[in-house]
């Protein structure tokens, strides 16, 4: 074989080696990114962010008024939340400072009677005069009582200095402990001043709420489409079930029990008074799809089991929802919250709080809206749980 032949053959071999090497390369790392939790849940977020931003577009454009509403509670929401964590760092701070006064009180005493101790030690050593060692010696008492007695001088003053010592380090510890203490004190003094601030900042948002929902009150008593109004907020509702379907169907499950194993096992997520109930007509010829249960304003709202938060915004009628995808098709929802504690991706177990109970959405009382479902199909809730919930 001629050398430029076989040199030509050997660089085309090499160059079809370096491009299956770049192939293979390139389909590792798609098959990685594929099976990256991270990338698989920054899809999720991007692709609710996606349905919420059309949510927004397609309620500014049909309804403003129900629009301002839903700005106003996000704003509500916003400060409420902000107030709970500021509330949060006050009582962390009070707990702090008053470890640090019970800590500097027990200082204070221990030092005064180490004060105590050593004025009484050096009182006496003065009585006894400057020069004792030296009488002692130059009374030529017997040589072994002499040297028991200087002995027992020299404990006495290895006593006197580790009592100073222990008095000095007991002084640093105070100071320390008041130094620390200025500074809780200095930091309550500022969450005051926040706390009062984001007290004001909602009760804006809840005044531009109120003055929002007047007039949607008022435009469908004038226009009387509440039947309407019912339809196309359940439609909204079930187009985000159905993107959330398609959007949580490649991401895995939560390991532990499914949760068709706890049926009949579960706690509800708020104690309260049954007000709707499940398959009751709700007007317009609708019926409750979930229970509205009484709670009062700001009352914790737990997840009923393990899963993953998959929605957690404003919807239309629902007001501030909290979605729990539960693996298997099973998802429990809460609604007409204050206040959402959790976001897109986090997971969450039984018994973790998910918001705060309210009336947003329009809800004539604070209550929470809870569902069950298997896909987009409903199910009667009170079959889940151990308890019945009293409608008195």
């Amino acid at each position: 074989m001629p050398g430029r032949y076989r040199d030509t053959i050997f660089s085309f071999a090499a160059a079809a080696a370096r491009l299956v090497s770049v192939c293979l390369a390139l389909t590792w790392a798609q098959a990685g990114a594929a099976n990256d939790p991270e990338s698989d849940l920054a899809a999720l977020r991007a692709r609710i962010k996606d349905v919420q931003s059309a949510i927004d577009a397609d309620l500014a454009r049909r309804d403003s008024v129900s629009a301002r509403l839903r700005d106003a509670e996000r704003a509500a929401a916003s400060a409420s939340r902000d107030l709970t964590a500021v509330r949060g760092q006050i009582a962390a701070n009070q707990d702090q400072a008053r470890a640090l006064r019970k800590e500097r009180d027990r200082l204070r005493v221990e030092l005064a009677a180490q004060r105590d101790h050593l004025a009484e030690q050096a009182r006496v050593a003065y009585m006894a005069g400057q020069q004792s060692r030296l009488r002692l010696m130059l009374n030529q008492e017997d040589p072994a009582r002499l040297g028991r007695l200087m002995a027992w001088y020299g404990y006495v003053a290895d006593a006197r200095a580790r009592q100073v010592h222990t008095a000095v380090e007991q002084l640093g510890e105070l100071v320390t402990v008041e130094t620390a203490l200025a500074d809780r004190e200095a930091e309550l003094e500022l969450l005051a001043r926040q706390r009062r601030s984001e007290v004001a900042r909602l009760e804006s948002a809840r005044t531009d709420r109120a003055a929002a929902l007047a007039d949607l009150d008022q435009r469908l008593a004038e226009q009387g489409d509440q039947k309407s109004r019912l339809e196309a907020e359940a439609a909204t509702l079930e187009d985000l079930i159905e993107e959330l379907r398609e959007a949580l169907a490649d991401l895995p499950d939560t390991p532990q029990q499914p949760f068709n194993s706890r049926k009949g096992k579960l706690q509800w997520p708020v104690a309260g008074r049954l007000l709707r109930d499940y398959g009751q007509p709700r007007g317009g010829g609708m019926k409750w799809r979930g229970v509205l249960v009484a709670a009062p304003r700001g009352t914790e709202v737990r997840s009923i089991y393990y899963g993953r938060v998959a929605y957690a915004d404003w919807l239309p009628g629902m007001g501030l929802l909290v979605i729990i995808d539960h693996g298997d098709g099973y998802l429990s929802l809460y609604g007409h919250a204050e206040a959402l504690y959790k976001a897109v991706g986090e997971w969450v177990g039984p018994g973790d709080v998910l918001a705060a109970a309210g009336d947003s959405g329009g809800g004539e009382q604070t209550a929470l809206y809870f569902e069950i479902r298997k896909g987009t199909r409903p199910e009667n809730p009170h079959r889940w749980f151990g308890q019945r919930l009293s409608a008195r």
